[in-house]
């Protein structure tokens, strides 16, 4: 092999809560098509991710890899910002 491969995952979703301290709550939406039907559906899973300085807030699209279990709920840390959120 010459090449690298990563054994960690990075995903790329959308902070959904910035409420918990050191915590943002990331939203990762996938399409996939339907087992027996064949049709594209939409599913998405949340994921608790570690933000030392809390600097991502609701709204901002940012990057988490897969990282050893930090709390309870908490095994992603988010590694950057991919965009941050247009304010209103």
């Amino acid at each position: 092999m010459t090449e690298k491969t990563s054994l960690t995952r990075t995903l790329i979703g959308k902070v959904v809560s910035d409420k918990r301290s050191k915590t943002v709550t990331v939203l990762v939406e996938r399409r996939v098509k339907h087992e027996l039907y064949g049709k594209i559906v939409g599913k998405s899973s949340k994921y608790h991710a570690h933000d030392e300085n809390g600097s991502y807030h609701t709204g901002d699209t940012v990057e988490i890899t897969e990282s050893r279990p930090l709390s309870k709920t908490k095994n992603w840390v988010v590694t950057r910002l991919v965009e941050k959120a247009a304010l209103v």
